[in-house]
């Protein structure tokens, strides 16, 4: 009598709609967890943006011993249109567009506003605004590295109106910038 071996390979329909099933659940879960590190993903880098921003700016105008401005490219104290550095000749903190790119006098000393970079304003839902009334339009650095104004103030960037992951970005009395999470008296739109 002859003997028939028959091998099965591959997956039968229920082991297939099982493992659909609990692929299905797991994907579920893990939504809400991811959306959740994206949005303190970006922001994190928003705050690392206008960190580097004001940071540029102070650097910049110790190193070329002017004014340099990080201006507010949207209406006052709401920075989430973007920002704008620049070299800051008449310490006006409006950023003047200059006829020719940058010019200087035969010291090397600057005739003109100098645009150093543009920053793109944030995604929907994400808001960007000061607390205090010194940063409503800009922030500037003397060419010793000090704050314009000798006095700090704050930011605060939102996704919506949750406070829980929003940032608070501090400018100090002489200029330095730091990142907190820490709750302050600027709440969330």
């Amino acid at each position: 009598m002859p003997k028939y071996s028959f091998k099965t390979e591959g997956f039968t329909l229920i082991e297939l709609v099982m493992t659909m099933a609990i692929a299905g659940i797991l994907v579920t879960i893990a939504i809400p967890s991811f959306n959740s590190t994206l949005t303190s993903s970006r922001l994190t880098s928003y705050a690392n943006d206008l960190v580097g921003a004001l940071n540029l700016a102070r650097s910049e105008a110790v190193r070329r011993g002017i004014q340099v401005t990080v201006s507010n490219n949207g209406t006052p104290t709401h920075w989430e249109s973007g920002w704008t550095v620049f070299v800051d000749i008449n310490g006006d903190e409006t950023y003047n567009p200059p006829d020719n790119l940058c010019t200087t006098n035969a010291i090397g000393a600057h005739t003109e506003d100098c645009l150093l970079r543009v920053y793109p304003g944030l995604a929907n839902g994400y808001t960007l605004t000061t607390g205090g009334s010194l940063y409503k339009k800009a922030a500037a650095y003397l060419p010793s590295g000090m704050s314009y104004t000798f006095v700090g103030d704050k930011f605060r960037l939102c996704n919506g109106t949750d406070m829980t992951t929003s940032r608070t970005i501090v400018v100090d009395n002489v200029g330095r910038v730091r990142v907190t999470s820490v709750g302050t008296a600027i709440s969330c739109p």
